[in-house]
């Protein structure tokens, strides 16, 4: 985990969580200008185990107690349409534990927008799973509303919310969809593709966080 930079007092940071190194290094290499306040990038590991762990450990140090989180990286998508390199804003994220709703959708989605035009950004449930979704489980899940599935975001967001009250959001990179799975030819390419999307969206990301800061009315 980076180390947490110092922050005025009374300025939550915020915690962006992803699982692979690609995703890390997507992050660390991304536009990092005008981030509100302190901003820690954490690999957690694949897996909600993994990201059950390293999210309750990172929000346990004084740094970070108070810190927004918000949980990105790859996903499937499920729907019919989607593509490599489109957007996944999630409204919640559900788990075998229930659902937690995601803060500022709306906004995220306006700022994605303007951070990697021409790419279609979706919004609705993202569900959470202990391992690679493949052929019947893709239906099987968009059947319950679902639009795409990760291994991580649920957990995070669970995990978050456990260790106090805080805004909360998921954005996930589709890297593999229905018509365009990781098995076959295009791989690399969507890949690719995915990767230049996630260093893009950091832009979108502060602005959430900064949105977040403010008083509610």
């Amino acid at each position: 985990m980076a180390e947490a930079p110092a922050r005025p007092p009374g300025h939550p940071p915020l915690l962006i969580a992803c699982a692979l190194g690609i995703e890390h290094l997507a992050l660390r290499t991304g536009d990092r200008g005008g981030a509100p306040g302190a901003t820690t990038v954490l690999r957690t590991g694949m897996g909600p185990k993994n990201a059950d762990s390293a999210v309750t450990k990172a929000l346990g140090t004084e740094a970070l107690r108070e810190a927004a989180v918000l949980a990105t990286g790859f996903c499937a998508g499920l729907a019919p349409g989607m593509h490599p390199g489109d957007l996944v804003v999630a409204e919640e994220t559900r788990d075998a534990r229930g659902s937690i709703r995601c803060q500022g959708t709306g906004l995220l989605v306006e700022e994605l927008v303007k951070a990697v035009p021409g790419r279609t950004v979706h919004t609705g449930p993202l569900t959470g799973s202990d391992h690679v979704v493949r052929g019947h489980e893709r239906e099987d899940l968009l059947a319950t509303g679902a639009i795409a599935v990760d291994m991580e975001s649920a957990a995070t967001l669970h995990s978050a919310m456990r260790a106090g009250r805080r805004p909360v959001a998921a954005v996930r990179v589709v890297v593999d969809a229905p018509q365009h799975e990781l098995v076959r030819i295009g791989t690399v390419r969507g890949g690719i593709s995915a990767f230049r999307v996630l260093r893009a969206v950091l832009p979108a990301f502060f602005e959430w966080h900064r949105s977040s800061l403010l008083p509610r009315r």
